[in-house]
Formats: structure tokens, C-alpha cells, sequence
């Protein structure tokens, strides 16, 4: 019986390197997180025509080994077998952009050093070919001192190849790490790039027909004021597009739980459990997941505009606005992360090599609008704000949206300044990065990697969200009414009398009780204060099958906007703290954060608050 092979995908960001696991790996992948950190970890296999196992790990982007990032710092690790409980892989494939091979030749270089047996894939090589670039792979591979296959992985061109290659490399794996392996110095990397220049200009003929669109198209999307122009209409249509776009799926799986409540309750018999499973399991979790259509459209996009290689030009138009507020030019990467979840954002920074940089950054980290206020943006903002259109066309809904995520960032930007001028002054190093060529998205890997975050979610609201919920369910259900006790059963419970001892520090930015008992649980994660509603207002006798329209009937639209302004600036989930205490080794910094988040919160809040009542909206 052959024995199997491990291998692992190395390559730079926008390679295509993904796109070459699930041409090798089909649906026969799983993922997961690496062992003690956040970063992703996709593994899949492969049954190869000679009947040998293969085992394909998808490793996070890099430019060098020389790590800095807690995502390079895995591929090293991994590469070397330094890893607790990872075997390390027999092969290295060096996944490369066929029309862009400089930076990845480098890269290959120190792989060879390294000494895994390696074979280099000159992905998108039809791209090149059709600009015009020539490539002589025989003296490619002679040069580095592996086999070079052309491949196109959208298609599975080349794939077989690879695989052949693989197996023919298989022989030559050692099981033992690299011990002798050392971090090359900065000198030591100056060399390999001159050397991969020197291959570059020995083994790659310039194309005779250069791709002009890509230049055209940049002319428009990097012009300093065409560009933003753009920008922030590509992300007007995201927010248009999550509201309206998402809304008849969430409508079907509103009916469904409401449909699953009254089953499960005409069944049982009323008491604890059934209160238990209506009130706490179905109305809580439910009032979440019904938000899963919006959070997928939201990735739908993200990820098709890194498939296409326009959040690149994104991150340059953006570096120009962050250089006026003193921050790095590699801040935007851990802030752009942030969108999805600060915890990696925040371990991005250490790309960074500058202390107060990456402080800087890891305090206005959780700022940006994360996929977990979705929840909370969406409920408040379709119970109190008009379903009409603005100007004929846009979504007022969509606006209002639009407007919470800049203002996210937009007070990101001015924390950021404020710091850095008056407490951290010094000039920010500029921000150099290599634009990928434009291309077409894989529709199959578009659809997989969207699933595999609605499938991210899901599993969180069946773990830490259904827990909370139970908690809160608990909470708000014991102990009973006293006999002879007047008003709802829930002002007598824990959560009653956690809500009303709270309720006096935020009735100045117009809190209820019921409110404020949702803040609490909010701190494990942002979206579980939505539940924490749903299960409060349904114990309490509410609509719990139709949470907005209980809050449109119990909070005044002053209360319901100074929720919002609260969640712009929310102080971030526990998870976000203990990240920030082991990415700064000192208790100091998360309690900064929290502090001046929480500030800000009470502050937001206030304002919104009172200006809704001088404006006549209590």
C-alpha cells in the first residue's frame, strides 16, 4: 500500500492558492482553527491516480518566511514542522501568480533553503500567455532546483501534473523538523531578491502584448478623487444590497421559528420547560439567525472584491485618508480583518513593527464594524427606521447603515489622531504593496468560502449564543412571582433585579431595565444582546416571535437611536480583551480599551439621546 502524503500550499496573497486546493480537494475539505490561535486552518484530500492518500493543508499568504504576522508565522511553522500536533508536510507546493513571479521567486528561493522537497505551480498561466508573457519553465526549474508545472486551477489545467510531480517528490520527505532553519536577515533577503531577479530576467520573456485593461481600469479606480468616488459607491450598493436583497429570506425564517414556537408550544404544557424552549432556546437563538442572509451577502461581497483584486486598490485609496491620522500605512490589513472580527485584526498587527503603530492600531481595532453588530444594526434599524426611498432609488434603511459602519471608522480615525498627536508623535512609514492583475472570480470558490461563513456563524449561535441564551432565559424566569405580587413575573427575577440596579447609571441616555440587562451579556458577544432581547421581552409576556415590533412598541425612537450610537462604540467582547492582554502582554492596554470604549459608548449614547428629544423623538 503506497504511503500517504502531506502537502502544504505556500504562496503570496492573491496567488490564486485557494482556488488551486479546492481544484485539488473538491468538496473533501474541512476547517477549523490552528491549535491556540484564530488564524484559519483549511485542510482537504485527495485520492491520486495511482491510488496514494494526499492530504492538502492551505496555508495563509505570505511574502517571505522571515515572519511577522500571526498568519505568516503559521505558514513558517508549518513548513518547518514546528507545530504542536501537525505533522510536517512530506511537499511544498509554492503556489504563483504566473504573471507576476518576482516577489513568489523570492519566496521559492526560501523554501529550497529551507529543504522540503518542493514544486513550484505557475498558476493563471493561460493569463500570461494570452499578455503575451513567455516563460521558459525548463530553465525556471533548472535554476530553482524543483519541477515547475503551468497551471490554470479555475479550470483544473495542470492539475494531474501537479500531482504527478507530487508524488515523484514524495520519496524525498523527511519526517524530522528543520532544526538548522534560521530567520534570514534583512542583508540575506536583499540577496535572494536579486537573485530572483536575475531568474526573472533569465527565464521570463516581457510580454509582447502588456494588459493594458488592468492600467486603464486603475487609471479610474486610483484617481484620487474618482477613486473614493467609487469606493464609497461599491460600498453604498453593499448596504442597499444587505437590506434589500436579504429581507425575503429573513422574512421565511422569521415564519419558521414562529411556526416552530407555536408547535412546540400547543405540545407542552405550560410551565419551565416549555417557557425554556420557546422563550429561551427558540426566540433566542432564532432572533439571531434570522440575521444569516444579511451576514452572507455582506462576505458574498467582501470576497468577490478580493477575488477580483479590488479591496487591493481599496487598501491603497484608504492608505492616503489614514496617513492624515498618523497611522502606518499597514494598519489598514488588521483594521480591513476587523470588519469581519477585531480578534484577528488586533494578531495582524504584528505585522507592524513599531510599538506605538501597533498599539495605535490595536486600541481602534474593534472601532470598525464587525459582522457581529449586524444583528443589533439591523433589528433597530427595521423597527424604527421607514421602509422609503431616498432620492427615487436608495434605501433609507441601507443609509442608515451605510452611516453606522462610517461612522465606526470615521471615530477610529479620529482616536487614531488624537493619540498620535498628543501622545505618540512620529512620522508613519509609507505603505508599499503590490497590486494583483485584475481577474475573474471562481463562482465554486465564491460559493464555498461564503457557505463556510454562514456555516462559522451558525455554529457560534449554537454554541455560545444558545448557552447565553439558556443563561439569560434562567435569569429572567427564577425565582417566580411572589403571591400576591403585582406586574410582570420578570420584575421579580435575577434579571429584573439586575436591570433595575443597573437601570439608574443609563437612564441619562434613555436605558430601560430591559435594555440594560442586554448590554450585560453582550460583553461574551456583540449579537447575543439580541437574543438577550428576544428572550427578555418574551418572558415578560412581548412579542417574542416579533422582536421588532415589541421594541417599536416599549422604547422610544430617542432610546432606540442611542442603542445604536451605543454600538457603534460598544465596549468589545471578552474574547477581544484576552486578545489584546496576549498581543500586549500587559493587562494595561485592554483596560485602556475598555475604558475609554465604554466612554465613548455613554457619550454617543447621550448625545443621540438628548438631540432625539430636542428634535421630538421620545
Amino acid at each position: 500500500m503506497l504511503r500517504p502524503v502531506r502537502v502544504a500550499l505556500v504562496g503570496n496573497p492573491n496567488s490564486g492558492k485557494t482556488a488551486m486546493f479546492n481544484a485539488l480537494t473538491g468538496s473533501r475539505q474541512k476547517v477549523a482553527n490552528y491549535a491556540g490561535v484564530t488564524v484559519e486552518r483549511k485542510e482537504g484530500r485527495l485520492t491520486a491516480a495511482s491510488g496514494r492518500a494526499i492530504s492538502i493543508l492551505d496555508l495563509p499568504g505570505t511574502y517571505s518566511l522571515r515572519a511577522r504576522s500571526p498568519d505568516e508565522i503559521v505558514t513558517r511553522d508549518e513548513v518547518l514542522g514546528r507545530l504542536a500536533g501537525e505533522a510536517p508536510p512530506d511537499v511544498v507546493v509554492c503556489v504563483a501568480d504566473a504573471t507576476n513571479l518576482r516577489l513568489v521567486l523570492r519566496l521559492a528561493l526560501e523554501l529550497k533553503a529551507v529543504g522540503r522537497p518542493a514544486v513550484l505551480a505557475l498558476n493563471m498561466i493561460d493569463i500570461a500567455e494570452r499578455q503575451g508573457l513567455r516563460i521558459d519553465v525548463d530553465a525556471l526549474s533548472a535554476e530553482l532546483g524543483m519541477p515547475v508545472v503551468g497551471t490554470v486551477a479555475t479550470r483544473r489545467k495542470g492539475v494531474a501534473e501537479l500531482v504527478g510531480q507530487i508524488e515523484a517528490q514524495a520519496h524525498l520527505a523527511s519526517a524530522t523538523s528543520i532544526d538548522t532553519w534560521r530567520e534570514p536577515t534583512a542583508a540575506e533577503i536583499r540577496a535572494l531578491h536579486r537573485e530572483a531577479e536575475r531568474m526573472l530576467k533569465a527565464c521570463v520573456r516581457p510580454p509582447e502584448r502588456p494588459d493594458t485593461w488592468t492600467g486603464r481600469l486603475d487609471d479610474v479606480l486610483l484617481h484620487p478623487v474618482a477613486g473614493i468616488a467609487i469606493l464609497l459607491a461599491v460600498l453604498f450598493l453593499m448596504f442597499q444590497a444587505v437590506f434589500t436583497g436579504a429581507k425575503p429570506v429573513m422574512d421565511l425564517i422569521t415564519a419558521g421559528f414562529n411556526m416552530l414556537s407555536g408547535a412546540v408550544g400547543a405540545a407542552l404544557p405550560p410551565g419551565l420547560l416549555r417557557s425554556l424552549i420557546c422563550d429561551g432556546v427558540i426566540a433566542g437563538v432564532g432572533s439571531v439567525v434570522v440575521f444569516l442572509p444579511q451576514i452572507m451577502i455582506l462576505f458574498l461581497f467582501i470576497i468577490l472584491l478580493e477575488d477580483v483584486g479590488y479591496m487591493a486598490r481599496a487598501a491603497f485609496l484608504l492608505d492616503r485618508i489614514m496617513g492624515a491620522a498618523g497611522l502606518h500605512g499597514r494598519t489598514f490589513i488588521p483594521l480591513l480583518s476587523s470588519f469581519a472580527c477585531a480578534i484577528p485584526g488586533i494578531m495582524a498587527t504584528r505585522v507592524i513593527d513599531n510599538r506605538r503603530d501597533r498599539l495605535t492600531t490595536i486600541l481602534i481595532a474593534p472601532l470598525m464594524t464587525c459582522s457581529a453588530r449586524i444583528p443589533v444594526y439591523t433589528l433597530i434599524i427595521s423597527a424604527f427606521i421607514p421602509q422609503r426611498q431616498v432620492w427615487g432609488f436608495l434605501s433609507l434603511q441601507g443609509l442608515v447603515f451605510f452611516g453606522l459602519y462610517a461612522a465606526g471608522l470615521i471615530s477610529a480615525l479620529a482616536v487614531a489622531w488624537v493619540v498620535r498627536t498628543l501622545f505618540w508623535r512620529g512620522a508613519s512609514e509609507p505603505f508599499l504593496m503590490e497590486l494583483p492583475a485584475y481577474k475573474a472570480p471562481d463562482a465554486l470558490n465564491v460559493a464555498r468560502n461564503v457557505l463556510q461563513r454562514a456555516q462559522i456563524f451558525l455554529q457560534r449561535a449554537g454554541t455560545t449564543i444558545l448557552s447565553m441564551m439558556i443563561l439569560i432565559w434562567f435569569l429572567a424566569s427564577v425565582p417566580g412571582k411572589p403571591a400576591g405580587a403585582v406586574g410582570p413575573a420578570i420584575n421579580y427575577s435575577f434579571a429584573g433585579m439586575i436591570g433595575h440596579f443597573i437601570e439608574p447609571v443609563l437612564a441619562p441616555v434613555g436605558f430601560s431595565w430591559q435594555m440594560s440587562v442586554a448590554l450585560i451579556p453582550g460583553m461574551a458577544a456583540r449579537e447575543v444582546a439580541v437574543g438577550a432581547l428576544a428572550t427578555v421581552y418574551a418572558v415578560s409576556g412581548g412579542e417574542g416571535g416579533v422582536l421588532g415590533a415589541s421594541l417599536a412598541r416599549h422604547w422610544s425612537l430617542a432610546s432606540a437611536l442611542a442603542f445604536l450610537a451605543w454600538y457603534v462604540f460598544a465596549p468589545q467582547c471578552a474574547s477581544t480583551l484576552s486578545v489584546v492582554k496576549r498581543e500586549t502582554n500587559s493587562w494595561r492596554w485592554p483596560i485602556v480599551m475598555f475604558v475609554y470604549m465604554t466612554a465613548l459608548a455613554y457619550g454617543a449614547a447621550f448625545i443621540a439621546y438628548h438631540l432625539a428629544l430636542a428634535m421630538g423623538g421620545g
